[in-house]
């Protein structure tokens, strides 16, 4: 079996002691690409350097919207160089935060825009972060899908299933990842069946949010597979037949070789 972690953040310092065993250890649970996913100018630039050292690397860059007021002028144009660089396959991670609240809506908004924007002048998907600000995310893409077709992951789903067909229903694909493993999250697993074959990746996350059996643990890429054999079970599909089904996703969308 052949699996495709689509977002993790294997930059972090939470790697720096074991990451070349960490990423062995992805490879020999089957993970043939991982995915690092930015969150600002310098964790972009760094998911691009392990990208070029380790073949197995793709890189996503971008400003989460939790550091966009931090953001310099400056920044964004460095976001724009670094998307024309080298195994890079997306763009973000973008969207809005209202869990933390320390940076003002209106300027997430705008910085969601200009993902979005730069997504469409790339022809890379953008990569949606979203906690307690659904109903402001769906109104985002909403807006943006009337000027055209949008291609774009929702990552680490943990919405309704209100939620999650107003995605499907603009062309956003639905990414889970170790949240839906845990015991009562039923409404997840739910959304997670009712998402259709061809709109659904499965991530890891890491370091955050271990899957069960590992939950309180750093995750770690070979562990998208705990995350995935519990969506095939929910799924009433084998493992093997949905690791072709996320894999051959996760490259369609992220136009993986």
């Amino acid at each position: 079996m052949e699996w495709v972690d689509t977002h993790a953040h294997v930059q972090e310092e939470a790697f720096d002691p074991d990451r070349s065993e960490v990423l062995k250890r992805a490879r020999e649970a089957g993970v043939s690409t991982t995915i690092v996913v930015g969150f600002t100018v310098d964790s972009s630039r760094r998911a691009v350097e392990l990208a070029v050292q380790y073949p197995e690397l793709r890189a996503v860059v971008g400003i989460q919207p939790n550091y966009v007021q931090e953001a310099r002028p400056a920044d964004w144009e460095t976001i724009l160089e670094l998307s024309r660089a080298p195994h890079v396959v997306g763009i973000g991670e973008t969207g809005l935060d209202l869990y933390w609240d320390t940076c003002p809506i209106a300027l997430q908004i705008e910085y969601f825009q200009r993902h979005i924007q730069l997504s469409r002048d790339t022809g890379m998907p953008f990569v949606v972060h979203c906690r307690n600000a659904e109903q402001e995310v769906v109104q985002v893409l909403q807006s943006a899908a009337h000027e055209g077709p949008l291609n774009g992951v929702m990552h680490s789903f943990t919405g309704t299933l209100e939620t999650a067909q107003a995605c499907l229903d603009i062309g956003m694909c639905l990414s889970f990842a170790g949240m839906a493993t845990f015991k009562n999250n039923h409404a997840l697993r739910a959304v997670a069946v009712a998402t259709p074959s061809d709109r659904i990746l499965v991530e890891t996350d890491c370091p955050y949010l271990a899957p069960t059996p590992h939950r309180g643990k750093r995750n770690e890429p070979a562990f998208v597979r705990n995350t995935a054999d519990c969506l095939a079970i929910a799924r009433g599909v084998s493992s093997e037949e949905f690791a072709a089904l996320t894999t051959e996703n996760a490259r369609r969308v992220f136009r993986l070789k």
